[in-house]
């Protein structure tokens, strides 16, 4: 299983944080992999500066996702690795 954590601190949440889980969860069951990924939400992931938070797992890596790259970031990060 494929965890996502997408921070939902203050400043992801006012970058749209919630925005970004909505689209990620709305990928998941377009692609039916409800079984093989989850998104859950966490608080601060210490890159307040960017945009929307993102890590895969146990991953060192935060990406930083907004609703301009969260196709691109599903596809390229966590649909490669389902596959």
């Amino acid at each position: 299983m494929i965890e996502i954590n997408v921070c939902i601190g203050s400043a992801c949440h006012l970058k749209g944080s919630y925005d970004v889980i909505k689209r990620l969860q709305s990928m998941i069951d377009e692609k039916k992999l409800c079984e093989e990924v989850l998104v859950k939400a966490a608080f601060c992931l210490g890159e307040c500066m960017q945009a929307v938070a993102v890590k895969i797992g146990e991953e060192e890596k935060v990406y930083s996702v907004n609703m301009k790259n969260v196709d691109w970031f599903f596809n390229e990060h966590i649909q490669k690795e389902v596959n």
